[in-house]
């Protein structure tokens, strides 16, 4: 018998044995790597209407298409347990667009429209965290903005602003909406006049940069479900505002006429919350009228670093440990939301779905 032939037929038999081995083992990986990608839910499975926006994250993140993306820790999808949830999550100070102070990991519409043509806006969220940190003085402490219509020429203002804002050491929070003029002439006049949907409005702050008024008996508490829809038909904007434990609030407001259109008009509330700013600009007379607009929703945290003694209302002097997320995200320096419903399209005639 040939040694030699035996010997290397054993080797050759061994090498192909360990081939086969190693494929068979590059072949599972590949499988269960399959498995995971199927079974990952994005933003994009829970609500539908994610080819309609593109997103601006809190650390300066922007995607234009968002079908199946996420951002960690920014734009992602939680389980509660029984739902699946878009959460939107943004520090007090990270990276955000060249007009605002204040980040965001908030959704923009990408087609465009004008009060006259019209369109609408739902969702169903609830507001599991907001900045813990802030000066109880400044109106935009504690808060963020859930919905927007944001302007997309002249002075680009917002006429409407959807907030949810809770003090330290409150177990109940407010929801209010803001209407911003559409200031004639100098913008740098500009203000918001703010009206209540459960709780206080904006113009309700603390006498001490750590007193706080009282807890609003109405109010909504984290991690409490409410819903909104924003309708403007025929330049005429209708919003709705429901709650399981709530009664359902409905507002009007006329984009195209506006109420503000001389000194004497100025809400008091207005005079009083803008007086040391020195904010008592007036509206043109046919407001937001061929104005091209857009929808906006997610996390637009109102909560910022700025000096509160350069703007009483909008700075907020909020810890941002110099801009770093992850601390800021352990501290308890940061604003999260979550959507498990949302839809967008055109305006309706009221009491029309």
């Amino acid at each position: 018998m040939n040694t030699k032939i035996i010997k290397t037929t054993w080797q050759t038999l061994v090498i192909i044995g360990v081939l086969l081995l190693m494929n068979s083992c590059f072949n599972t990986t590949k499988k269960v790597d399959t498995e995971i990608s199927d079974t990952m839910t994005y933003p994009s499975d829970v609500i539908p209407f994610m080819d309609e926006f593109s997103i601006l994250c809190g650390d300066g993140t922007s995607f234009k298409d968002l079908e199946n993306v996420e951002h960690k820790d920014f734009f992602y999808v939680s389980n509660d347990g029984k739902t699946d949830w878009v959460v939107y999550k943004t520090p007090n100070s990270g990276v955000t667009s060249k007009t605002s102070n204040n980040t965001r990991t908030e959704l923009g519409q990408k087609k465009h429209w004008i009060p006259e043509t019209g369109g609408k806006l739902t969702g169903t969220l609830k507001v599991q965290h907001v900045s813990i940190s802030g000066d109880a003085r400044v109106a935009a402490s504690y808060s963020v903005v859930v919905g927007q219509i944001h302007s997309d020429e002249g002075h680009e203002n917002e006429p409407l602003k959807i907030f949810y804002k809770k003090f330290p050491g409150h177990k109940k929070g407010s929801v209010f909406w803001n209407y911003e003029i559409n200031t004639e002439g100098d913008n740098s006049k500009r203000w918001d006049y703010s009206t209540a949907v459960w709780g206080h409005d904006m113009s309700v702050v603390g006498s001490s940069p750590t007193t706080y008024p009282e807890e609003p008996e109405d109010g909504i508490e984290l991690g409490e479900e409410f819903s909104y829809e924003i309708n403007v038909y025929k330049g005429v904007m209708y919003l709705t505002f429901s709650s399981k434990e709530h009664e359902t609030k409905q507002f009007t407001k006329d984009l195209l006429n506006s109420e503000f259109s001389k000194k004497s008009e100025i809400p008091q509330q207005v005079l009083t919350l803008y007086a040391a700013i020195g904010r008592d600009g007036v509206e043109r007379v046919n407001g937001y009228a061929d104005e091209i607009q857009y929808f906006k929703q997610g996390a637009y945290n109102q909560t910022n670093g700025k000096n509160p003694e350069e703007n009483i209302v909008w700075s907020t002097g909020a810890e941002t440990y110099n801009g770093d997320i992850v601390k800021q995200y352990a501290n308890g320096c940061y604003t999260e939301v979550w959507f498990k419903h949302a839809t967008v399209g055109a305006g309706t005639m009221p009491n029309e779905k």
